[in-house]
């Protein structure tokens, strides 16, 4: 809460500060930022809304048997694959991600998601394809697949020490 509280106020201070240095640049760049807030929200709403369909419909239990650490490398397995067909930004991956664990995944579950999330990318392999080549694109997301899993083992390995 006091961290929030210093950023909050770092971030008024800043723009008082640029307020006074330049109005006229200051306002283009809120404009700009509202501009990218427009963009973004209509997205970040939308898997909101899924994020809370899915924490409503699954309880705490059927995520921990789903994706929990009692879940093993199956969970992991599971995760990686939602990650990797899933297309969301990651300044929402990350609450996601905090919520699934708050409500009884694991972390070597949560990292697979994650990183596959980032790393791998189903939806735009034809994308993908059309601009490097078949081979290509199966090829890094073959690899980011595997680091992914492997990223996972050492996240479990390492919280388990």
């Amino acid at each position: 809460m006091a961290m929030t509280i210093a950023l909050y106020v770092i971030s008024a201070s800043a723009l008082a500060a640029s307020f006074i240095k330049s109005r006229q640049k200051t306002y283009a760049a809120l404009k700009k930022a509202l501009k990218a807030f427009e963009t973004i929200l209509p997205q970040f709403l939308s898997i909101l809304i899924v994020i809370g369909m899915l924490l409503a419909l699954l309880t705490p239990e059927q995520i921990s048997k789903i994706l929990g650490s009692e879940s093993g490398f199956l969970g992991v397995i599971i995760a990686a694959l939602i990650g990797s067909i899933t297309l969301i930004p990651g300044f929402v991956a990350f609450p996601l991600a905090a919520a699934l664990l708050n409500n009884g995944a694991g972390y070597m579950q949560i990292a697979a998601f994650i990183s596959t999330l980032m790393m791998v990318g189903i939806i735009t392999l034809p994308l993908e394809i059309k601009y490097f080549g078949k081979k290509a694109a199966f090829l890094r997301n073959g690899a980011a697949f595997a680091f992914s899993l492997l990223a996972a083992l050492v996240m479990g390995a390492l919280l388990c020490l």
